[in-house]
């Protein structure tokens, strides 16, 4: 009898008719849970956007045009929209030189921030799951971290 009433105790939880609870990350914070540990960062492919690079769960990441080498031009209210990577590890997928990698330390918040080709790297909020790259060119002035990021570079 105790073995029945245990096993009615420990199913309660678990009825049928309850909602599930909301399980997603906040909106303006990514899912960090790493697909494959060993690789941080990963290569990701989309017609509209060509290659992109993505964390390891898949998340894209992006770089903003009035960012300039190795300085953050998104502040205030920018950063809740679109959230500073930081990689805080030394591996880069491959084909990608670890020097094209580097980190600042942001003058608003102190905090890292990781950055391809001098560049700083951010989300979008609203990618809330892998592989979405609804920030590509919003206000054309966000764009997937690929071959674009180069010509910026070479405009400044």
């Amino acid at each position: 009898m105790w073995k029945w009433m245990i096993a009615v105790v420990l199913l309660s939880g678990c009825m049928a008719d309850e909602e599930p609870k909301e399980m997603s990350a906040p909106m303006n914070e990514p899912q960090d849970a790493a697909q494959n540990p060993t690789e941080p960062l990963r290569v990701m492919k989309k017609e509209e956007t060509g290659q992109y690079l993505a964390d390891s769960a898949g998340m894209t990441l992006y770089y903003y045009i009035h960012d300039k080498e190795g300085a953050s031009a998104c502040t205030n209210h920018c950063l809740e929209e679109w959230p500073p990577f930081y990689l805080g590890s030394s591996k880069v997928p491959e084909g990608f030189s670890r020097s094209d990698f580097g980190v600042i330390t942001r003058k608003d918040t102190g905090e890292k921030q990781s950055t391809y080709k001098g560049y700083p790297l951010y989300y979008f909020s609203r990618d809330q799951m892998a592989g979405q790259t609804n920030g590509y060119s919003a206000d054309n002035e966000w764009y997937t971290v690929n071959n674009a990021i180069e010509r910026i570079a070479q405009a400044n």
